[in-house]
């Protein structure tokens, strides 16, 4: 399998649990960045005029990233790790899924949350990528998963 762990993370947890994955894996790592950084106000949820409730409640909303040069056409898999925003992946992650081909390769979702399950992401995701991309099932990790529990989930996925 030839991987690649591509993620988001607003607050570092993801990043944390995607370098893990990437280690148990040996995998190359790609940091999905938005052009226009998120401070700690865009990511209020409670404030429905906050950047990410604008973003969430717009379906058509793609953030602009900082580049499109992830190694997407050398991975067969591609991991998409992202924080739950109301129960699904942030928007800008859909940039990230609609600036590349994933024709003929396998996406498989991750996410961090403090509670949030992952929902219906992998229908969501599967609706921006097209018919000609597996989209597997995502699964939600805590912020404190260890290397050696990302190695075993992975063994459990049919890649």
């Amino acid at each position: 399998m030839k991987a690649l762990v591509a993620f988001f993370s607003a607050s570092g947890v993801t990043a944390k649990i995607a370098k893990n994955l990437a280690e148990a894996i040996d995998s190359p790592v790609y940091e999905i960045k938005p052009q226009v950084p998120y401070t700690a106000a865009d990511l209020d949820w409670r404030d429905k005029l906050s950047r990410s409730s604008v973003e969430m409640n717009d379906p058509a909303c793609r953030p602009a990233i900082t580049d499109k040069d992830a190694p997407v056409d050398e991975a067969d898999v591609i991991f998409v790790g992202f924080p739950i925003w109301w129960y699904r992946e942030p928007s800008i992650v859909d940039t990230f899924l609609s600036s590349y081909s994933f024709k003929e390769k396998t996406i498989v979702p991750f996410a961090t949350s403090g509670s949030s399950s992952i929902g219906e992401t992998s229908k969501h995701m599967q609706g921006i990528v097209g018919k000609k991309t597996t989209v597997l099932e995502g699964k939600r990790f805590a912020s404190d998963t260890s290397s050696e529990e990302l190695k075993k989930w992975v063994k459990t996925l049919d890649i």
